[in-house]
């Protein structure tokens, strides 16, 4: 899997990040959320299968973007290369301060809650707090050890997912639900809570472009990027609707209204308490790999920010085996940070705008590279152009207004986070004559 002179990821790992960076915290949480406003099994079954299409259509437009532009770096890297270097590196800092290490501290959160429900005795913030610094040790040693260890969790991930699934289609203790449109699931999904729960799936689905971040570091990335985008994206799609139609059809909805732990009310109802119990303990073995995830992709960006930038010319060093060591630091210096002082909802809202707002602007950087620079190698063409950024764009820009419009606080958070970049990048090109990004197409 791994070749000379450095080790690199093979397509098999590069899926298995795009995959545990996508199941993690939301689709174990947010259908809580979502179950408090909208009591229609399909209207929310509709919002995983909108938030699953515009996965889809993200992960074709990073993949033709990506085969052109294989470094390390994901929208830093892109969105310098294909408008300016200062949005990427507007983008690079969001991806590296918050973009990674909210949802580090958001899984870590997530796992304490569920780890609760297994041995009360746990403190939940401890066990945050112990994953992530566990995690960052163990991606510390080498990329040897990091990609073994990530397609372990990440197979078992899935493979529990698969067992929880079929056992709870099985279940002789059900609900009696359609899936089937009714006159009266109109009302929902005309409602102001419909879109606002779009953000909670939105999040759930983000991390379908996880490979873009570790491209330098995966073998033959002209076509091994582009094809992990597609299947973890198309694999996450499908799992997550059997998963929440499980949820569905094993707990009644106000059971499930509001709470966080919504696996375990859904197992509690198709094993008992203990079996229940159990379930949790998985439940954080797969949070446990989400988190390990992230801690792989997030550090990458920092590092090419740093390797870029000469104020932060520190968090660009690797160590000899090629770790982006103090780059990993970092990350888990913020997201331990957020998990001792932020709620888990401010957090996943202040995040999702965030990430919305550039993962829509490198959408759009599809239609500059084919306007732009149709000499450059093109080893992969996204599928369905230019219908599929435009879907992608619409339903983004979407979210976007309407988190503004309902969640201003958290979205303004997200806003300040930007100018805090602009004014870091001024001071640090100050005497530069530029942020140095390397020429041509290819940066790696």
């Amino acid at each position: 899997m791994f070749n000379s002179p450095r080790a690199k990821f093979g397509v098999y790992t590069a899926t298995c990040v795009v995959i545990s960076n996508m199941i993690g915290t939301g689709v174990f949480t947010s259908l809580g959320f979502q179950a408090v406003d909208i009591k229609s099994v399909f209207a929310l079954l509709l919002l995983w299968i909108i938030g699953g299409i515009m996965a889809l259509c993200g992960a074709l437009c990073y993949g033709e973007i990506g085969a052109a532009l294989p470094r390390s770096g994901g929208e830093y890297h892109y969105l310098s290369k294909l408008f300016h270097p200062r949005l990427g590196f507007l983008a690079g800092w969001v991806s590296g301060t918050v973009g990674f290490a909210a949802p580090v501290a958001l899984a870590a959160m997530a796992l304490g809650s569920y780890s609760s429900r297994v041995l009360p005795s746990l403190n939940p913030t401890l066990v945050a707090i112990s994953v992530v610094i566990v995690l960052s040790l163990i991606h510390s040693a080498s990329v040897s050890t990091s990609g073994a260890f990530q397609n372990v969790f990440t197979s078992v991930k899935v493979a529990f997912i698969a067992v929880f699934v079929v056992a709870g289609i099985l279940a002789g203790n059900h609900q009696t639900i359609s899936i089937l449109p009714a006159a009266a699931d109109l009302k929902y999904i005309a409602h102001s809570a419909f879109p606002i729960s779009l953000y909670f799936v939105s999040y759930s689905y983000s991390g379908w472009n996880g490979s873009a971040y570790i491209a330098g570091e995966i073998e033959r990335p002209q076509r091994n990027l582009p094809l992990s985008l597609l299947l973890g994206t198309a694999i996450v799609t499908l799992l997550y609707l059997l998963l929440n139609f499980v949820f569905l059809y094993t707990a009644p909805i106000s059971e499930l209204a509001g709470k966080l732990e919504v696996g375990f009310v859904s197992a509690n109802r198709i094993f008992g308490l203990a079996g229940a119990k159990i379930v949790a303990g998985i439940i954080c073995f797969a949070l446990f790999s989400t988190t390990s995830a992230m801690i792989i992709a997030g550090p990458r960006v920092i590092q090419v920010i740093g390797e870029d930038l000469p104020l932060l010319k520190a968090l660009g060093s690797r160590t000899k085996r090629g770790i982006p060591l103090r780059a990993i630091a970092f990350q888990s210096t913020i997201s331990l940070i957020l998990i001792l002082t932020s709620t888990f909802e401010k957090v996943l809202v202040y995040v999702g705008f965030t990430l919305n707002l550039f993962t829509f602007l490198t959408v759009a950087g599809l239609f500059v590279l084919r306007a732009k620079h149709p000499d450059w190698a093109r080893p992969y063409k996204a599928w369905g152009y230019p219908f599929t950024p435009i879907v992608f764009l619409m339903a983004t820009g979407w979210l976007l207004v309407y988190g503004f419009l309902f969640r201003p606080a958290e979205s303004l958070g997200g806003l300040a986070t930007v100018l805090l970049g602009l004014i870091l990048y001024q001071v640090g090109r100050r005497g530069q004559c530029e942020l140095v990004v390397e020429p041509g197409p290819v940066g790696d």
